[in-house]
């Protein structure tokens, strides 16, 4: 199921305009070119961001997520026709033949469900041809990311066209190791509504996802730094023999 800021209709909405630095993706943009991926299977791909830069770029692009509304939001967006979407997720997928499948952002620590994560590992094995590559972040438990998950961190007030202005602010509400919960509040001006939405992650030591990776039968090429968070994260890449 899908948290409220992605299933949500008025807050798929606003979700690009709040979080529009983009610069997380550089990186993936970058490993697009390094494989030579031609066909990418971009797994929670929101509203469509990642996406529909790689469909700019010539790439062939299945993009799934669980969340209808943000679903509905990249459909709605300039040049949308060159991806095929998908509602739902990487654990019954349909035939498919890929170079490349990625997990941006909080994608892969969002899995919570240990089984889910399993399936989601095997079904992005199965659908990537022999010589093509699983590629996906998560964060270092180490660094502790959550402890700076506050109100005074987070607190903005954004403008935004035909919505107007929107206060927003992040919370944890429950951390129970390995799983973080923590909540988005949205307080809208024009109407003075507030929404909140409940997200939870689960930190996963290198070690384990590691672990994982080899038991669905991927060989494990590198882990890298993430360009945007270093020495935070750790960028898994991949292979499918």
């Amino acid at each position: 199921m899908a948290d409220d800021c992605f299933g949500h209709p008025r807050l798929a909405a606003i979700y690009d305009p709040l979080d529009p630095n983009r610069s997380d993706l550089d990186a993936y943009l970058r490993m697009v070119e390094e494989f030579g991926a031609h066909q990418v299977l971009d797994i929670g791909c929101g509203t469509g961001v990642f996406a529909l830069l790689l469909a700019g770029r010539g790439i062939e692009v299945v993009g799934i997520d669980p969340a209808q509304a943000s679903v509905d939001v990249a459909r709605a967006k300039l040049g949308s026709e060159r991806v095929r979407w998908i509602c739902g997720d990487a654990t019954a997928l349909p035939p498919l033949q890929v170079d490349l499948a990625t997990m941006t952002a909080n994608v892969a620590q969002a899995i919570v469900d240990p089984h889910t994560w399993q399936k989601t590992l095997g079904g992005a094995y199965e659908a990537l041809r022999p010589g093509g590559h699983l590629v996906f972040e998560t964060r270092d438990p180490v660094r502790r990311a959550w402890e700076e998950w506050t109100r005074e961190n987070s607190y903005r007030v954004t403008e935004i066209p035909s919505v107007g202005s929107v206060e927003s602010w992040v919370q944890v509400i429950e951390v129970s190791w390995p799983l973080v919960t923590f909540r988005w509040t949205y307080l809208f001006a024009t109407d003075g509504q507030v929404l909140t939405s409940d997200s939870t992650l689960r930190f996963r030591e290198r070690e384990e996802v590691e672990r994982d990776l080899v038991a669905h039968g991927y060989v494990v090429e590198d882990v890298r730094d993430a360009p945007d968070r270093p020495g935070k994260e750790f960028v898994f890449v991949a292979g499918r023999p």
